[in-house]
C-alpha cells in the first residue's frame, strides 16, 4: 500500500473509532466543528471570530453560523474590542462554560474507554507515536534549549550501536563490520566500567535520542579516551556535538586526567571541526582499509592541564 493509501486507511479507522462520522459527537449535542469552536473559546478565552478561523482553519461562513447559534443558545457573549471598534470579542457565558465542561468530560470518558484495554507500556507507545506523527506532519523548529543531556539508561547501548551503524552506512557507505566495532567498544565499556574513571552522555530532543559520547579509561591512568561521538541528523546545527564534547572534557578534568585522546577518520569532517574548536590537536594520521572503505585514521589529543 502506498503512503497515501496508508494515511487514508488510518483516517477511516480513527474517525470510526472515535465517532467522528456521527451527526453529533458521542455524549454531546454538538457536531465536530461546533465542538472545536466551543473548545477554542474555553481554552483560549476571549477572542474574535477571525482568531478562531485562523486557529482551526475553518470556513468563515461556517464559523459565523456556529457562533450565531451559540449566541442564540446563550452559550456565547460578545463585546466590542477596546483596541479596535470594529472587532467583536467572543467568550463563553456561564452556561457556555458548564456546557463545555459536560462535553469535555464526556469526550475524556470516551477516550479513556478506548484506551482502557492498553497496558501502561502500550499507552506510552501510543503517546510517542502520536507525538511523532504531529512532529513529522507539522514540524516546529528545534532550538538548542530543547536538547538535554542525561546519563545512560537501559536500551541506550543497543540503540547507539544500531543507529551509528545505520547512519554511517547511509552517509559513508561503511559496511556491517563497523557495527561490530561499536558493539565491541560498548561491550568492553560495560564489562570494565569504573564509575570513578568512565562516563557517558546521551542527548535527547523531544524524548528522542539524538546524540551520544563516551569517556573511557585507558591503560595509562593519566590518559582517557573520548569515543563514539554521535549526532543524529535531526539535531544537527543545534550545537549538540559541541555540548557532548564539552561535557566529556569537563568530566575528564574532574576525574584528574591530564590528557584526553580520540581516534577518528578524516572523512568525518563535522566531528573533526568540533574537536579542533575544543582545542584538540592532530597527532598522527594512518591510512587503513576498514568497514569496506579505504580511510585515513587520525589521532587527536587534548592537554587537560592547559
Amino acid at each position: 500500500m502506498s503512503l497515501v493509501g496508508e494515511v487514508r486507511s488510518f483516517n477511516r479507522f480513527y474517525t470510526r473509532e472515535i465517532g467522528l462520522l456521527a451527526e453529533h459527537l458521542p455524549q454531546s449535542e454538538f457536531s465536530l466543528a461546533e465542538a472545536r469552536v466551543l473548545y477554542e473559546l474555553a481554552q483560549a478565552g476571549e477572542q474574535t471570530a477571525a482568531d478562531i478561523i485562523r486557529t482551526l482553519g475553518m470556513d468563515k461562513a461556517h464559523v459565523s453560523r456556529i457562533t450565531a447559534r451559540f449566541r442564540t443558545a446563550g452559550l456565547v457573549k460578545s463585546r466590542i474590542s477596546p483596541e479596535h471598534g470594529k472587532h467583536k470579542l467572543l467568550s463563553l457565558t456561564a452556561a457556555g462554560k458548564r456546557t463545555f465542561k459536560r462535553m469535555n468530560d464526556g469526550t475524556e470518558s470516551q477516550i479513556e474507554t478506548l484506551l482502557a484495554p492498553l497496558s501502561a507500556e502500550n499507552r506510552k507507545r501510543l503517546a510517542k507515536g502520536m507525538r511523532e506523527v504531529q512532529s513529522l506532519l507539522q514540524p516546529k523548529p528545534a532550538s538548542a534549549a530543547d536538547v538535554r543531556l542525561r546519563p545512560l539508561k537501559v536500551g541506550d547501548l543497543g540503540w547507539i550501536t544500531h543507529r551509528q551503524a545505520v547512519l554511517y552506512t547511509q552517509e559513508y557507505g561503511w559496511d556491517w563490520t563497523y557495527e561490530g566495532l561499536v558493539a565491541q567498544i560498548l561491550g568492553d565499556f560495560v564489562a570494565n566500567f569504573d564509575a570513578t574513571r568512565d562516563d557517558a552522555w546521551i542527548a535527547e530532543l523531544d524524548d528522542q535520542v539524538v546524540g551520544s559520547v563516551f569517556l573511557m579509561k585507558t591503560d595509562d591512568p593519566a590518559i582517557a579516551k573520548l569515543r563514539l561521538l554521535y549526532v543524529d541528523p535531526a539535531a544537527r546545527g543545534l550545537g549538540v556535538g559541541s555540548r557532548l564534547v564539552h561535557a566529556c572534557i569537563e568530566r575528564a578534568r574532574e576525574l584528574k586526567y591530564s590528557k584526553l585522546t580520540l581516534w577518528t577518520n578524516d572523512i568525518l569532517v563535522s566531528a573533526r571541526k568540533i574537536y579542533q574548536a575544543a582545542g584538540f590537536t592532530l597527532q598522527e594520521e594512518n591510512r587503513h582499509h576498514s568497514f569496506g572503505k579505504d580511510l585515513v585514521g587520525q589521532t587527536w589529543t587534548l592537554d587537560l592541564k592547559q
